[in-house]
C-alpha cells in the first residue's frame, strides 16, 4: 500500500509539470496581460514597466535574448540615421540586428540623471554577414541609452532590438518555478495582492457553498434512488423518475433566474445578493442541489437496480433476511464503488468554486476569482487555479483508488 501511494505521488510531478507547461504556452498565445490591464492605447513605457514588474519582459520558456517594447520588430531604421527608442534603454546588454549591412560605425548616446550632459558609449561590438549587421552594446549601471546613431544612412533596414537575459533559464517559466519552490504563487495584477492570499480569501466562501451542495445533493439523491429502486415500476418509482426527468430538463441558468425572481424578489424568502450571513447561502445551495438532483437520482437508481438483480440478493431473500438488511448491508455496500467514482468527480469543484452561482449571487469565492482573473488577464491567479485543480484531480483519483481497495477486498493495488 505504501509503495503504491508513493508511486502515485511521484506520478503527480510529471503530470503537473505538463499542465504547467501547457498553461504557460496557451496563455501566451491567448493575449498580452499588459495590453489587457492597461489598455491597447497605453504607451510603450507604461507597458514595459508593467512587464518588468510582473516578469513578462523575459522569454516565455528559455533563451539568452528577449524582445523589448522600445522598438517594434521590422520597423526600418530612420532616414536621418538616428534611432530613437520609445523610451530610454535601461542598464544591461543589448543587441541590434539590421536587415542590411552597415557601411559605418554606430554610436550609442547615453544619459544619466546624475550627469547633466550626454556621453557617448565607446564599448560597441559589431559583426557583419551577408544578411545584415549585428551591433552589441552595454548600458552600464546608472545610465540609459537614449539614441543609436549610424555614421551613414541605412536605407530600408529593418531593425530588431533585443535585451540579454541573466542566463539561459532566466525566463517567465524559470522565475515561476523558482518562486513556486519557495511557496510563492506570484502577485495578482487584478487584486494587487499575493495570489496565495487571494486564494485563501476565496476558499472559505467557495467551500461554504459547494460542500452543502455536494453532501445535501448526494444524500437526498441516494434516498430517493433507493426508494425508486426498491419500488421499481410502482407508484413511488414512477413519481421519482418523473421528478428527476423534470429536474434534468430545466437549464441550470433557468433555476438560478427563477429562484432569484420568485423566492428572493417576489416572496422575499431569501436574500438575493451578497455574503454577509449564512442565510445568504440558503438560496444558492437550494438551487445547486435541485439543479443536479435529477441527474444524481437516475445514476444512483441505475447502480442500485443493477445490484438488486444479482444472484446474491436472491440468495439473501431465500435465507429470510429482511429487506432493509439486504438493501443497506449488501446492496448499498456493493454499489459504493460506482457511487464513490461518481461523487469523486465533483470533489475538485469544491475548491475551485461554482462559477455561475457565485457570479449570480455575489459570493466572493474562487469561481468569481477565476472569472475575474480570466477577464483581466491575471495570469498568476489563473495559473494558480489551474495548477490547484490539476493537483486536486490527481489526489482525488488516488483517494478514490484507495477507497476501491477498502470497499472491495478483491481489488489489488499495483
Amino acid at each position: 500500500m505504501r509503495r503504491y501511494i508513493l508511486k502515485r505521488l511521484l506520478e503527480l510531478l510529471p503530470t503537473t509539470a505538463g499542465v504547467l507547461l501547457l498553461t504557460f504556452v496557451l496563455f501566451h498565445i491567448v493575449g498580452v496581460p499588459a495590453e489587457v490591464v492597461l489598455g491597447q492605447h497605453a504607451n510603450a513605457a507604461s507597458l514595459a514597466a508593467f512587464d518588468a514588474r510582473y516578469g513578462y519582459d523575459k522569454p516565455l520558456l528559455a533563451g539568452h535574448w528577449t524582445a523589448t517594447r522600445a522598438w517594434a520588430d521590422g520597423t526600418p531604421w530612420p532616414a536621418d540615421g538616428v534611432l530613437m527608442p520609445a523610451f530610454p534603454l535601461p542598464e544591461g546588454h543589448w543587441r541590434v540586428r539590421l536587415a542590411a549591412r552597415l557601411s559605418a560605425s554606430v554610436e550609442i548616446a547615453l544619459a544619466s540623471a546624475d550627469v547633466p550632459r550626454t556621453n557617448l558609449l565607446a564599448a560597441v561590438s559589431r559583426s557583419d554577414s551577408g544578411r545584415g549587421s549585428r551591433v552589441d552594446f552595454t548600458v552600464p549601471a546608472g545610465w540609459q541609452a537614449v539614441s543609436l546613431k549610424a555614421g551613414a544612412p541605412v536605407e530600408g533596414a529593418a531593425v530588431r532590438l533585443r535585451r540579454r537575459t541573466a542566463h539561459f533559464l532566466d525566463s517567465q517559466l524559470g522565475s515561476y518555478l523558482t518562486d513556486l519552490l519557495r511557496g510563492d504563487l506570484g502577485e495578482s495584477t487584478a487584486y494587487g495582492q499575493r495570489v496565495a492570499q487571494v486564494l485563501r480569501d476565496g476558499l472559505g466562501p467557495s467551500l461554504s457553498l459547494t460542500v452543502p451542495i455536494l453532501l445535501g445533493g448526494t444524500l437526498l439523491a441516494l434516498m430517493l434512488a433507493m426508494l425508486a429502486a426498491v419500488w421499481r415500476e410502482a407508484a413511488p418509482d414512477r413519481v421519482v423518475l418523473f421528478v428527476s426527468t423534470l429536474l434534468m430538463s430545466v437549464n441550470y441558468v433557468v433555476w438560478v433566474l427563477a429562484g432569484q425572481f420568485l423566492l428572493a424578489y417576489k416572496l422575499r424568502l431569501f436574500p438575493i445578493w451578497g455574503y454577509e450571513h449564512w442565510t445568504y447561502l440558503l438560496l444558492p445551495v437550494l438551487i445547486g442541489i435541485v439543479s443536479g438532483l435529477g441527474r444524481d437520482i437516475r445514476f444512483f437508481r441505475t447502480v442500485l437496480l443493477d445490484e438488486l438483480h444479482r444472484p446474491y440478493v436472491r440468495t439473501a431473500i431465500a435465507k429470510g433476511l429482511s429487506r432493509s438488511r439486504i438493501l443497506w448491508v449488501h446492496v448499498f455496500r456493493n454499489s459504493l464503488i460506482p457511487i464513490v467514482t461518481y461523487v469523486s468527480l465533483s470533489v475538485p469543484f469544491l475548491f475551485t468554486g461554482s462559477l455561475l452561482l457565485e457570479s449570480f449571487f455575489g459570493i466572493p469565492g474562487l469561481g468569481g476569482v477565476s472569472l475575474n482573473a480570466i477577464h483581466s488577464a491575471d495570469m498568476a491567479t489563473v495559473r494558480a487555479v489551474v495548477i490547484l485543480g490539476a493537483l486536486l484531480y490527481q489526489l482525488v483519483n488516488l483517494v478514490t483508488d484507495l477507497c476501491y481497495a477498502w470497499l472491495d477486498p478483491r481489488v489489488r493495488l499495483a
